[in-house]
């Protein structure tokens, strides 16, 4: 890819900037908000499965400053441009290209304090995007629960598996982690606003958790009932999280 062919974006009021295809898959809130659920601490291990550019890594790396961090990305493209983006920040991101169902060698032989990845939205047998890279990163080729299945065999002993997936797909993921061992588990819907129907949720589970399942109140994003213009309306929590930087809670 040529710098004609790409756009260089701010997440988190700048404090991250990434390089991205002007056309094809772009990364936006959702992997901020991935990023943000992430409760890492410096020093801990973490691989982002599926990082694109590697917005969602990054983010968490300027909130949370020593994480030590790897990433897998099928395209090489984008992979190229997730160092690109690594090396312009300053973090120290090693990133491999690959696919979740047959991760190179040093990931297969390593393991991490989190997993966090956004596996794409939409089924196998949906439409696909029309560009390439669009249509990979928005489009099963791997199933859901094989992603889930790949993040909770690198994930240590007490290590935390955080993803976002569409809201309907939400039982999905939670019987994935249920089936990779995982445990502990809590989703946290997003809505758009306030009385609208959640879209997109996370979900983290534990390896080896033992504590029930717990469904938190939604992240209402946007304030007032329509858009009202080129501007920003989120509302203060979730203003705070997407250009602030601040994380996520897992408690209400």
């Amino acid at each position: 890819m040529t710098d004609p062919g790409l756009t260089r974006d701010a997440f988190l009021g700048g404090r991250v900037m990434a390089w991205q295809p002007r056309a094809g898959f772009r990364s936006g809130v959702d992997a901020v908000l991935l990023a943000a659920g992430c409760e890492a601490a410096p020093g801990d291990r973490v691989l982002d499965l599926g990082c694109g550019v590697g917005v969602a890594v990054l983010c968490l790396a300027a909130r949370v400053p020593g994480i030590v961090a790897a990433g897998l990305e099928v395209q090489a493209d984008y992979a190229a441009l997730a160092r690109r983006n690594a090396t312009d920040a300053g973090v120290a991101l090693e990133v491999h290209q690959g696919s979740v169902t047959d991760l190179p060698l040093p990931l297969r032989a390593a393991s991490f304090d989190h997993v966090l990845t956004n596996p794409p939205y939409f089924a196998a047998d949906a439409p696909r995007a029309a560009d390439a890279g669009r249509g990979v990163a928005r489009g099963e080729t791997v199933a859901l629960p094989d992603w889930v299945r790949a993040g909770a065999r690198r994930l240590a002993p007490g290590g935390w598996l955080t993803v976002i997936q569409r809201a309907e797909r939400l039982p999905d993921v939670l019987a994935a982690m249920g089936a990779a061992g995982l445990g502990s588990l809590g989703a946290r819907p997003l809505a758009p606003r306030q009385g609208r129907a959640s879209r997109l949720v996370l979900v983290r589970g534990r390896k080896g958790g033992r504590a029930a399942f717990r469904l938190l109140a939604p992240l209402v994003l946007h304030d007032g009932d329509r858009h009202p213009g080129d501007r920003d309306h989120y509302m203060r929590d979730a203003q705070a999280i997407l250009r602030d930087g601040a994380a996520l809670p897992w408690t209400d």
